[in-house]
């Protein structure tokens, strides 16, 4: 039985969508602002707009695991719209929207993810309400080095 968690995470941003798009759109750039983000290696380089790209991301959480997959990008329209689909010890689909609002930023991140790891699927409807936590921590972390590296031009 699948243990599929709908997550969703908006953030606003006193930038421009360029600097935006530019900071989340290049994910191996994460590890330097987005505490949460151990490591993001290249597998497979996409198309000029990125389309194909798959990069393992390695994740450590506010609770004592770590988690590891591969993200192929299957859509993207640049300075709109990025989509994800995870496999590995996470499977589903990520997308980030991106939408100006005057010299505002809005960033939302749409997460349907199901659990692979044995223990998170025998527990996953018991720790429902701890793994949504845990996920608001890490999109947290993300949208506090976001601001940092945004404020620094």
């Amino acid at each position: 039985m699948a243990k599929q968690f709908i997550l969703v995470t908006d953030w606003a941003f006193d930038a421009p969508i360029e600097r935006v798009w530019a900071l989340i759109e290049h994910s191996e750039g994460w590890p330097g602002w987005w505490p949460a983000v151990r490591a993001v290696t290249c597998l497979r380089e996409g198309d000029a707009r990125g389309l194909g790209a798959v990069r393992r991301l390695t994740w450590r959480t506010a609770l004592p695991y770590s988690l590891s997959f591969d993200v192929e990008v299957t859509q993207i329209e640049p300075l709109a719209f990025i989509e994800g689909r995870a496999r590995g010890e996470l499977d589903g689909v990520g997308q980030w929207t991106f939408r100006p609002v005057g010299e505002r930023t809005h960033v939302r991140y749409d997460w349907r993810v199901d659990v692979t790891k044995a223990w998170m699927r025998a527990l996953g409807p018991v720790l429902k309400p701890v793994f949504g936590w845990n996920h608001g921590k890490v999109m947290a972390w993300g949208e506090a080095g976001a601001r940092q590296r945004l404020a620094m031009g």
